[in-house]
Order: C-alpha cells, then structure tokens, then sequence
C-alpha cells in the first residue's frame, strides 16, 4: 500500500524508513532483511514494491555495518536490482539506476573516513554480473568519491579479478530469454571469463580517465604497465624485478581478450598524452608518459628469457627499435626547441605502435627517424618567404608522407600527434608537399589514386567491443528484430526482383523449354511429364536460382563494399582537413595558404550537391568552418606576394564569375567571400613592379577618374579592372532574374572595400528607373549603402552632394506613379521607392545638406488622391506610413481620424436583430454597473455627432467637453486641420488674428467632414482651403506661392524648411487666438 501511494512521486515512505531504524535500533535487522523485504515486498511480483526494495536498499547503506552490508549486497535483492538494470533498456522504460547511483554516490561521500566500507560497496556493486558482465557500467561516476586507500584497494581488486576469475564470489544472474536459449556456448564459463576481463580492463581505464588528477602517479603507473604488458607481453618464467610475471593467469587470455586489452591500453595512452598534471602528459620526473612506457617495454625486451612479445621481433625490428632510443637520446640535447618536443612524442607513438604491428611499423620509423635528424641538422631560415625556394630539402615530404599515413589509421591520438607534429613543421612546407595535401582533399584524383594511402577500418574493434552488448540487445527484443528481419525479407524481394536481369530470364525459358514445362500449340495433346523429368526440372531449376542468388549476393556485396571505401575515403578526408586547419591558422602570412582557396571551394561544391550521408554533412561543415572563420576572416593574411599579383587578379575575375553561375546562393557566397578575401590580400600588399605597372596603365588611360589615389597608388590592387569586374557582376545581379548573388553579397563588398563605390553606385541609380526587379534590388542596396560611414568617406561633399541630388530626382520620376500599383511587384517597387526616399532625408539631414525639394513636395501631394482610393487593399497601411513619413519630413501632417465620431455614428442599415446579437454574451443586467446620469443625448438625424457643446451626450465630463470644442473636424480629403494648415494654404500675415475656436465651429459644416462640397455661404477661406491640393497628373503649377517657392528653393533644409517654419507661425497663431 505505501509502495502504490509513492509510485509517482519515486521516494520512499516515511514509513518503510522508520520500519529499517526500528529494526536496526532494536538489532533485528537480519530478521527484517529477510522476512520482510526478500520473502514478502519481493515475493510480490509488483514493480512498485520492488522499487521500494531498491529504494530501501540504497537509504540503508549508510546505516550498516560491513557485515550488514555483505549480508544486503549478496542476497535476492541486488540480483533482482541486477535483471532490472539488464531489462530495462527500452526507451519508455522506466530506469532505476540513476536513482541507485545517487545513493551510493551520498554513502561514498559520507563515509570518506571509512575506506573498508567503501570498498566493501563498490566491490559488491562490481560483482552484480549477468553471465559474467557486471550490470554497472565501465565510466561509474561515483567513483570519483572514493578515498585513496579505498581506491587503491579497489584497483587491486580489479587486477586480482582480471588474473584469477573468481566467478563463485559473484552475484550472477541470466535472464528469461538467456535462460530459454538453446545454445550451450553461452553459459560456458571461458564466456564468462573473457566478458568479465573486458569489462574490468575498461573499467582501470576509465578510472585513470575520470581520476587522473586526483590518482597518485604511481597508481597511474601500475595501470599503465598492467595494460602494456597484458597486450603486447606474455610471461615465460617470473622474476623479481618485473612484478607483473609473478601473477600467472587462471583462465588462459584469449586472443579476442588480448586485443581488447590492446584497444584499453590505447585509449589510456591517448588519456596520459593529452589529460597532465604538471605539464602536458608528463610526469614528476619531466619526462611523458609514453617516454616511460617505452623504458618499460624495453626492460622487457631485454628480459627475453622471462618475457616474450606476442608477435615475435626480427633482427631488423629489434634494430629499428633500438636505432628508436639512440634517437631520443639525441633529442634530449634538442629539448629546449617545441619542434623536438614534438618529434619526441611522434618517434614515441610510432615506436609503441611496432609492439602491435612490427612489419607496418619497421619502415615507418626509420624514415621519422631520418627527417628529424635533417630538419634538426639544416639551420633555421630568416624569412617565411623561402617556402617556395624549389631546392628546399625534401624530409618536408617525405614527413608529410609519413603523417597522411598516420591519420589514416583509426586512432585519435594519432590524430593528435599528426596535428601538433604538422603545426611545428608547417613553416618549412614546400609547394609539393602541399599538394600531396590537396591531392587527398581533392576528389578528383583521391578517388583515382587509392592505392597512396590505404585507409584502414576499426569496424573490428568496434564489434569487438560492441559484441556482447549486441547478443543481449538480441536477446533481450527478439520481437523487434524479428520485425526488422520481415522488414528486411521485404526490402530484399524487392532488391531482388530489381536485379533480375535479361540473360536470367533467357536461361530460365531455356530450363523450362528442355524440360518441357513450357508447352507449345500441341501441349493439349500431349501427356503430362513423368516423375523423373520433373525432379529433374526441379534440379535445374533450383541450381539456376542459386546461381541467382550468388550473382545478386555478389553485386550487394560489391555495392556495400563501394558505399564502406567511400565513407572510410571521407572519413579520411575529414582528418586530412585537420592539416588544412593547422596550416592556416599558425601560418596565415604564408603565401602557399592562397593555394587553398580553390580546391576547399571544390569540396564545398561538390558536398553541397550530395550531403546526404553523415559523413558528407561533417566533412562540409568543416571545411566550411575552416575556409569561412579560418581563412577569409583571419586577421593575418599574406603580405608579400612577389609576382603573384596578376595571378591573383585572375583567380579574382574567376571566382566573380564562378559565383554568378552557381545553382544557389549559398554556394555563390563562398565564392564570392574568396574574391573579397583576395581583394583584402591585393590592397595589402605594397610592390614596386605592380605600381610602376599600374602607373603606365594609368598614364596610357584617358579618364583620370579611376586613377588611385592615397594608399590606393601604392597598393598591388589593380582599381580598374576589380571595378570592371564587379561591375559587370552588379549589372548580371540587378538584370537576372535567378542570379545566384544577393544583397548581403554587395553589402559586404562595399563595407570592406568602399573604394569601390565611387564606380559602382552610378549603376545602382541608373536602374533605380529601370523594370520592376532591378529597381527594387536596387533601392533595397542605395537604402543600406547610403547610411555606411565608409562609403561616405570615399566621397568628396560636392560628389556627394551631386550623388544625393541624382538619387532624388530618380525617385521622384518613380513617385510619379505612387498609388496606381496593380500587382504585388508594382506594390513593392512603390515601398522600396519611399522607404529610399525616408533614408534619402535621414543622410541628408545628418550631413546638413540642401537640397530642392519643390518638385518632391509637388509630386507627393498630386498623388494623395490616387492613395486615398487604393487606401483599402492589401499592404496599403505600411505605403501609408511611409508616404506620410516623408510627408511629415516635409512639414504637412498627417490628418486626425476622431475615433469618437466613428463610436457614436449609428449604422443606418443595422436591424434589430444585429443588435440583439451584439448584445450576446455580455455581463447580465444585475452584473452591470449603475450609471449615475442617464443618457438622454440623442445623436443627430444626419449620422455626425453635434458640433455645439450642448447637444453633446451628458456622460461626458467637463474637461471632456471642452477639449471637444477646441477640436475641429479633420478634412476628408486628407488635408492638414486648422491647427497644423497645409503648405498650400495662403500665409496668414502675424498681424492678421487669428480665428477662435467657437467661431471655426460655426463656420464648419457637417458636409465638410463628410467630404461634401461647402455650403455657398461659407467663406472663401474654407474654400481655398479644400483646393489646396492640386489635380492628378497637373505638375506644371505648384500649390506654394512665389515667395514660398523662392524660399524653397533657396534655404530648403531638411526637418527645418521655410514651409514648416511657415506652419508652425500659423498654428502658433491659433494657439493664441484660442486662449481666452
């Protein structure tokens, strides 16, 4: 009962924990143990109380004693907490071990002062086996609170267990379905045995991984030489001075146990190399850890009659390996340059390797061996610029040979070594030694040339270590894989009606026909086929389908072994790429890095088109990563080009144009980030024959428009022919329609290099009058370019000055047209028009410019009315902010709607019944709050509410009241009210009083605020006020006078015109007159 009311809320009753207090308190634990919760919670077949089990196993370890807990960790208890964890793997599944692991992880940390319970803990939690696999995992992260004594005891325990199976002293267990199998293998104890010793060599692993800071360095030690000699060393007669031979194996080690060893000493090496204490991967002493592993291993070598290697060494093995040390020796008088550091740790890595595979590695090390004598015997150069010196020694290569070789294996501390061995000897790279780099990267010949480097598959390994994980998964959902088996089975019936082919099909008519199966027009009259013809039919039949078979069989196999090079050809591509990187980030101001552009671009190209696997989708993004953050935004770049410069400038015109015939836009961009990033090279870089050459070209020219000036004259960057070629790229962009390049392209072009613009930007307002796209495109890069800083330092104020006037005229001829939009891209050529036209007015009125608005002014307010009529179709709201944004820049306002107007004005055609159903769904009458006046305001008969004060409704209050016969109505046709006049109103001289408000009321007329023409007896004021606007295509007369327009024309000044200044002198004026 207590265990169902917590299934939810996964904690343990009060009750259940007073209950074990009670029974230790009174000493009647064992009785409570074992009656209580093995014989009745457990015996209930209900998960809840078997939780509850669990839950008082874990709240009781901090309460026992050590013999309490040998008698809790060895009963029923633990075992049904051991089939649960192996069970319960599905998704869905609820999982108890997290749970358990954060009671052990409080009772380790609790007891740090009692080491024998700890010990006694993790031991028994170790030895919870199903069929000799332990259920916790390998990585225990509780681990990492045990005390050094309990740790120290602990890994004795695990090398004891590793030499000497005690498989009685474990907990062990099979499932329901391990239990129905028929197979005999899986319960022999040689089984049992080998996934014990798997299990403990990763689990001595794991802890030097998670503990390696807190370890003392001479338990390290014992788990690095265990591993070391258990992998590579077998014991013929023990003897003192090498302890791991005085502890001789119970269970022989199997072949399969040994390479996993291998695999854990390994990883434990690639642990120690990159995870220190003092300094990287090294030990108190100063010397790496690989350094000792090697004297170890050594000091067995040299005991050949005690020990004795695995795989047997030949003389010319023993004498690479001792040709290895006298070349350690002499780098230790190298040991204050990083460079032998580096080859240390190479020539280390390499001499470890010929342990495991001496014929592979015997070559491999005499040629590390000779590079490094000659890269540490040639004398270091002054300048970077000698990389591309031909007579340049060649160890480069043949060392960078020897790195390609190594990242094709599958190891990542391989990896790890290539990267810091290549980033010491990058500086001495030679052109050929890069392109046996991009010889790799680039598909064309990688895919041709596999036999320079054989990539090899870890794929055993990985079944190695995955192998008894996948037979219980199989095990444990036989009913899954059975579906994925039909599934299967389906796929394949398909596969296989796919590749019958034509010759099968004649083949089988020829069975058929010999046999007399097909028959002909006289098959009625003939008898049927005996018995012996048709077993014989069956035979040729069934010897024709299994040689069918086998041809379909082979083609699958030569399919699957196609798709597995290919991804290991990837693969490798991937860690070949980590050169690439190395390269260009520790030697940017290397000329050879220019060298890379093209072929990451190919990669880029050719991923982009087929990322479909994992392994395309990875190599893409970082070689994406490394050309776009690496490479074209480095800080550093190459500043001596020597004769480079005219190669660049054609690799620049090429990459433009490449850009402009991608399929898409994201492919264009990498080009075109080249070009730029070339670009930045080119104006970098400062060469005498590259300015004598563009002086004459300069001298030879008749426009001395383009002529460089400034840091420009001294640059290599050729200003004519980049404009040339970036203009035809903007005319291709703004006149294509599906031009792969984009604005942010033309953007980024005029941010980085806005020497430019001087040529480019004549072109943007040449098409801003053009068809409908280029006008748009180019409005959208004007609005954007015309607010940058640097764009408007390469301009001189009268050139700006002219370039600004140039900008307004064309988008006044474009505003001609405003408000007559039909389609959608009429629609848009209108906003991106106005929306220039507001950033126009922004720049100038930041640059203090004038400039002459009248014809502006003239054409905005003819096409007022033609806005008015298009005011209800879709998008036309943000035409009209924009429009009166411009409006209100130019000193006329925008007209007031009274929302109150339209709140008291009764629909004429709304019936009863609509105002019934208005009225559903409010609060009842007895809900509603009482009005203290009653309405008996009535609105008038002509559907406007009453201009006077006194036919107003009484609810309103007095201030109220008041401001509403201060306020006029706004005009509906869009004109400025009294307080803010329109600029075509005639100016009202200061002498001339102005109107009070009661008197303006009685003057107005119900019809002017619906629009209607004025009553006859309505002043000529109020009529000059409504024709103030003037007709639809009449530009030819403007509505200011001739004094306005003088002023216009000459002190027009943005957000301070003499039209505003003229309105404002006005609405001060009725101000004044409207104060008592």
């Amino acid at each position: 009962m207590a265990a169902s009311s917590v299934k939810k809320d996964r904690k343990l009753p009060a009750i259940a924990l007073d209950l074990l207090r009670l029974a230790l308190k009174e000493d009647k634990f064992p009785r409570f143990w074992k009656e209580v919760v093995e014989q009745g919670l457990l015996k209930m077949q209900f998960w809840p109380a078997s939780y509850l089990c669990f839950r008082l196993l874990g709240a009781a370890l901090p309460l026992l004693t050590k013999e309490q807990l040998h008698l809790v960790m060895q009963g029923d208890v633990i075992r049904h907490y051991g089939e649960h964890v192996c069970t319960a793997k599905l998704p869905k599944q609820f999982k108890f071990a997290p749970e358990m692991d954060d009671y052990v992880g409080t009772f380790l940390e609790g007891c740090q002062d009692d080491p024998e319970r700890q010990l006694a803990v993790l031991v028994a939690f170790s030895s919870v086996t199903n069929q000799g696999l332990p259920v916790t995992p390998t990585f225990w992260r509780v681990v990492r609170f045990l005390s050094p004594p309990a740790l120290q005891g602990y890994v004795a325990w695990l090398r004891a267990m590793f030499l000497q199976p005690d498989l009685d002293s474990l907990v062990d267990f099979s499932t329901n379905n391990q239990k129905k199998a028929q197979d005999s293998s899986l319960h022999m104890p040689e089984r049992a045995v080998f996934r014990l010793r798997k299990w403990i060599i990763f689990r001595l692993v794991s802890i030097v991984d998670s503990l390696h800071l807190e370890m003392e360095e001479a338990l390290t030690e014992q788990v690095a030489r265990f591993c070391l000699f258990h992998s590579f060393f077998v014991t013929k007669k023990p003897t003192s001075q090498i302890p791991e031979t005085k502890h001789p194996f119970s269970f022989p080690l199997e072949n399969q146990a040994r390479e996993a060893v291998s695999s854990a000493f390994f990883s434990l090496l690639q642990t120690l190399s990159t995870q220190f204490k003092q300094a990287p991967g090294q030990t108190q002493g100063g010397q790496p850890w690989t350094y000792h592993l090697v004297q170890f291993a050594d000091l067995l070598l040299n005991h050949s009659h005690n020990v004795t290697t695995v795989t047997p060494f030949t003389a010319q093995q023993r004498q690479a390996w001792d040709r290895m040390l006298q070349t350690l020796k002499e780098l230790e008088a190298h040991s204050a340059e990083a460079r032998a550091a580096a080859f240390q740790h190479l020539l280390l890595l390499v001499g470890i390797h010929l342990l495991k595979s001496p014929a592979e590695s015997c070559d491999l090390l005499g040629d590390i061996q000779t590079c490094i004598r000659k890269s540490l015997g040639e004398k270091p150069r002054r300048s970077r610029t000698k990389t591309i010196d031909p007579q340049e020694p060649p160890w480069v290569e043949v060392l960078v040979e020897i790195l390609l070789a190594l990242l094709a294996q599958p190891s990542h501390l391989m990896r790890q070594v290539a990267r810091s061995v290549f980033g010491h000897i990058c500086s001495h790279l030679t052109p050929r030694a890069l392109q046996l780099i991009l010889d790799v990267l680039n598909p064309e010949t990688s895919e041709d040339e596999n036999d320079r480097v054989v990539v090899t598959d870890d794929s055993d390994e990985r079944r190695l270590k995955g192998a008894e994980d996948k037979s219980e998964e199989g095990e444990d959902n036989r009913s899954s894989e059975s579906e994925e088996e039909s599934e299967g089975e389906e796929s394949e019936e398909e596969e296989r009606d796919g590749d019958v082919d034509q010759g099968f099909r004649e083949q089988l008519m020829t069975v058929l026909q010999a046999g007399k199966a097909l028959g002909g027009e006289d098959s009625e009259n003939e008898e049927e086929l005996g018995d012996e013809a048709m077993m014989a039919l069956d035979q040729s039949l069934a010897s024709l389908f299994a040689e069918q078979k086998l041809r379909i069989q082979a083609r699958r196999d030569e399919k699957n072994k196609l798709q597995k090079e290919k991804a290991l050809r990837r693969d490798f591509q991937i860690r070949v790429l980590d050169l690439v990187e190395v390269l260009v980030t520790k030697q940017p101001e290397n000329a050879l890095v220019l060298e890379l552009l093209e072929p990451l671009l190919s990669i880029i190209r050719r991923s982009l088109r087929s990322s479909s696997s994992k392994q395309e989708q990875d190599l893409l993004h970082k070689t994406a990563r490394i050309f776009t953050h690496h490479l074209c935004r480095a800080r550093r770049y190459c500043h001596d080009l020597g004769e480079r410069a005219g190669a660049l400038h054609a690799q620049v015109e090429r990459l433009v144009q490449q850009a402009g015939r991608q399929p898409d836009s994201p492919t264009a961009l990498y080009h075109f980030n080249a070009s730029l990033y070339l670009l930045r090279v080119l104006k970098g870089n400062t060469a005498e024959g590259c300015v004598h050459e563009t002086q004459e070209k300069q001298k030879a020219g008749t426009d001395p428009s383009h002529m460089p000036t400034g840091p420009q004259a001294a640059s290599c960057l050729d200003l004519n022919l980049v404009t040339r070629v970036y203009s035809t790229a903007l005319s291709s962009f703004l006149t294509k329609r599906n031009s792969p390049l984009t604005v942010p392209m033309f953007l980024s072009l005029f941010s980085r290099h806005p020497v430019l613009c001087q040529s480019l930007l004549p072109i943007l307002v040449q098409h801003i009058t053009g068809p409908v796209r280029p006008r748009h495109q180019a409005c959208l890069l004007l609005q954007k370019t015309l607010s940058m800083r640097e764009v408007r330092s390469c301009f001189e104020d009268p050139e700006w000055k002219q370039l600004m006037g140039q900008v307004l005229a064309k988008v006044t001829e474009n505003l001609r047209v405003l408000g007559e939009a039909q389609t959608k891209a009429q629609h848009q050529q209108a906003l991106s028009s106005l929306e220039l036209l507001n950033v126009l007015f922004r720049t100038c009125k930041h640059e203090k410019l004038t400039l002459d608005l009248t014809v502006l002014l003239g054409v905005l307010q003819g096409q007022q009315q033609s806005l008015q009529q298009g005011a209800h179709s879709t998008g036309s709201s943000r035409l009209h902010d924009l429009y009166w944004q411009a409006m209100k820049t130019l000193g006329v306002q925008r007209p007031k709607l009274e929302k109150k107007d339209a709140k008291e004005i009764p629909s004429a055609t709304q019936s009863p019944i609509s105002k019934k159903r208005k009225k559903k769904g409010f609060l009842p009458e007895t809900k509603k709050r009482k009005k203290r006046k009653s309405e008996d305001g009535t609105p008038a008969e002509d559907g406007t509410p009453a201009a006077t004060g006194g036919s107003q409704p009484p609810s309103m209050g007095r201030k109220k009241r008041n401001r509403t016969k201060a306020k006029v109505p706004a005009q509906a046709n869009g004109t400025p009210t009294t307080k803010s006049p329109a600029p075509g109103a005639p100016t009202r001289s200061p002498s001339t009083p102005a109107k009070s408000p009661k008197l303006q009321k009685k003057n107005q007329k119900p019809s002017q605020v619906n629009g209607a023409p004025g009553s006859p007896t309505e002043p000529a004021g109020q009529k000059q006020h409504q024709k103030a606007l003037p007709k639809k295509g009449v530009l030819g007369k403007s509505p200011l006078s001739a004094l306005a327009r003088k002023k216009a024309r000459l002190s027009l000044v943005i957000r301070s015109p003499s039209l505003l200044q003229s309105g404002a002198k006005k609405k001060a004026q009725v101000r004044k007159a409207g104060k008592p």
